[in-house]
């Protein structure tokens, strides 16, 4: 009956393939998020790499602006290596 219950809840962790998908980036983009360290926070739990739903839903928020000129809102960074410059704004 309990194990019934938990199947109507939505995943709390996702694997990188369904993070991914969930943020609608490509499984590589994401990969190299995580090894350039701009990407959303992650976890290891028994070796494997997952996504707390709520960590990806506050990763895209960062970059959520209502016009391109608006002042303070944040900036996802590309999946590469930050700059020195870059490293003190994020």
């Amino acid at each position: 009956m309990n194990n019934r219950r938990n199947a109507d809840l939505p995943p709390r962790f996702l694997r990188t393939k369904e993070a991914a998908h969930f943020l609608g980036i490509s499984l590589r983009t994401l990969e190299k998020h995580r090894t350039y360290g701009t990407g959303p926070l992650y976890r290891k739990i028994g070796g494997r790499v997952v996504y707390a739903v709520n960590d990806l839903e506050a990763w895209t928020a960062i970059g959520a602006r209502k016009s391109p000129k608006e002042q303070g809102a944040g900036t996802v960074f590309p999946a590469r290596r930050l700059t020195p410059e870059e490293r003190g704004r994020f």
